[in-house]
This record gives structure tokens, sequence and C-alpha cells, in this order.
């Protein structure tokens, strides 16, 4: 019976932690065409060039110089962010999903 309670308070309690989504703060926004040239100043991507570049799709410069790519969800949010956007740029963001290995599963995004 205790082994049972136990596992119970671990299901329940740590399964949780497990599914936690992670979050982003202050990142840049960079589209993937582009990810590789602008790798070390990030900042200096236009807004103009992100849209334009829209059909390869998004991602985020993290801190340590990483690039991570969004899926599908990630790229529409972040198109539409874009679009609303009148930043020249500086295009930073925070971003909230689910990293499976290089790719972002985006639940949120705000620029």
């Amino acid at each position: 019976m205790n082994l049972y309670k136990s596992v119970s308070l671990i299901m329940l309690f740590g399964a949780p932690l497990l599914c936690a989504a992670e979050t982003w703060n202050n990142v840049s926004i960079v589209d993937v065409n582009c990810s590789t040239k602008v790798k070390d100043n990030p900042d200096v991507h236009t807004r103009k060039c992100a849209l334009q570049c829209s059909k390869s799709g998004y991602g985020i410069v993290t801190a340590d110089g990483s690039f991570l790519k969004f899926d599908a969800q990630g790229n529409e949010e972040a198109v539409a962010a874009l679009k609303a956007s009148h930043a020249n740029d500086h295009l930073r963001a925070t971003v909230t999903g689910d990293r499976e290995g290089n790719t972002i599963k985006v639940k949120s995004l705000k620029l």
C-alpha cells in the first residue's frame, strides 16, 4: 500500500514538472535563411528581411548563440507578430514552448 501511495504522489506532483514548458526571454527572432549570417549579431537582422524570408521558417538565437527552429504554429505566430510590429530591427521576443531537440513547439510568442 505504501508503494502505491508513493507512486501516486510522484505521478501527481512529478508529472507536471516533466511536461513544463520552457520560456526564452528577450531572444532574437530570426528566419532560418539568415540564422547563420546574423548569428553573431542578430539585432541587426531587419523586420523587412525576416518577412521576405518567411517561407524558410523562424526560430530564436539563444544567449549561447544556438539557433532553435519553430514548429509550424510558431512560424505562424512569428509572421503575425512581425507583421504587427513597427520595429525595424532588434526583433526581441519572449517565447514559451516545449523543446524537442533543436525545435521549439511554440505555445506563445510575444514580440
